[in-house]
């Protein structure tokens, strides 16, 4: 590794050490009051799920939470009372990135494409990000999620438009990448099973991967986060010392580097352990009941 390079990886890390749990509470308020780039928007409450309907006043309460604390909100479904999350926030004075769940379903996927071209159509989206990790999940074919993407592009002409999957999907298809305007990368070195104290390090070649298969695109890191409880995976352990250790590091990174960043995510949301186990409901900086966790 050369200087440049070993200077570049040092620059975001943070000496913990004799730290207690109470300095890096303190540490993580400090930092968080002093704003990032995005935050992902959790508004399902306690007992809802995809698939129920969002009232404006939730929506309203939990953007007023997050909004002294962001920039930026990504919503990731433009149905469901989801569309109303970017015409919010708009009002609130922050920009957004909107997404369109796109699954198997063509109804559904036809609803939600057509509320992602309203809402860019009519200024309430900054970035049009049309699925997430479809191809992740294989819901869909390269051909299909390309068309989708098209689709959008044909008639929304003044916001970038991309789709939103793992880093390395860029990489392994280039006609996806190819078709996007913007890449849209989430970067998750926790499910991959790595050290929290090499996560930081391991998020950074997850970017430049990205980088390097956008071939000039500009990337943006959709989603990364911690939990902080839950079962381990491989190396990865999930506690409050490491959320809090992991969401310092990639805010210091996001600001020394510029990298624009959308942490995952504001509130812990039950429904998700369905399908990440118990880990997948504690990924918030809120917990679900809208109080602060650290």
């Amino acid at each position: 590794m050369s200087l440049r390079e070993e200077k570049f990886f040092a620059l975001a890390s943070i000496d913990y050490a004799g730290k207690s749990i109470e300095d890096l509470r303190k540490l993580f308020k400090k930092t968080l009051k002093s704003g990032m780039h995005g935050l992902c928007a959790s508004p399902y409450e306690e007992g809802q799920q995809p698939g129920d309907r969002l009232s404006e006043g939730q929506i309203r309460r939990r953007l007023e939470i997050m909004k002294p604390y962001t920039n930026w909100i990504r919503s990731f479904s433009c149905t469901e009372g989801n569309e109303l999350i970017p015409v919010i926030a708009k009002e609130m004075g922050m920009k957004t990135l909107v997404g369109a769940w796109l699954g198997d379903n063509l109804e559904i996927n036809e609803n939600e494409i057509a509320g992602l071209i309203e809402l860019s159509n009519q200024g309430y989206a900054d970035v049009a990000a049309v699925g997430n990790e479809v191809m992740y999940r294989g819901d869909l074919s390269e051909e299909e999620l390309i068309e989708h993407i098209y689709s959008v592009k044909r008639v929304v002409k003044n916001i970038p438009v991309g789709y939103v999957d793992a880093y390395y999907e860029f990489t392994d298809r280039p006609n996806i990448t190819e078709a996007c305007d913007i890449i849209l990368a989430n970067c998750y070195p926790f499910w991959e099973g790595c050290d929290q104290d090499y996560a930081l390090l391991y998020m950074k070649d997850m970017y430049n991967r990205a980088l390097r298969a956008g071939n000039g695109k500009k990337v943006i890191i959709t989603e990364t986060g911690w939990p902080s409880q839950g079962s381990s995976l491989q190396g990865a352990f999930p506690s409050e010392e490491n959320a809090i250790k992991y969401f310092i590091n990639t805010q210091k990174w996001s600001r020394e580097e510029d990298i624009e960043i959308f942490y995952f995510s504001s509130f812990d949301e039950s429904w998700k352990v369905g399908g990440e186990g118990d880990v997948g409901a504690f990924w918030g900086i809120w917990d679900k009941n809208e109080k602060l966790k650290y």
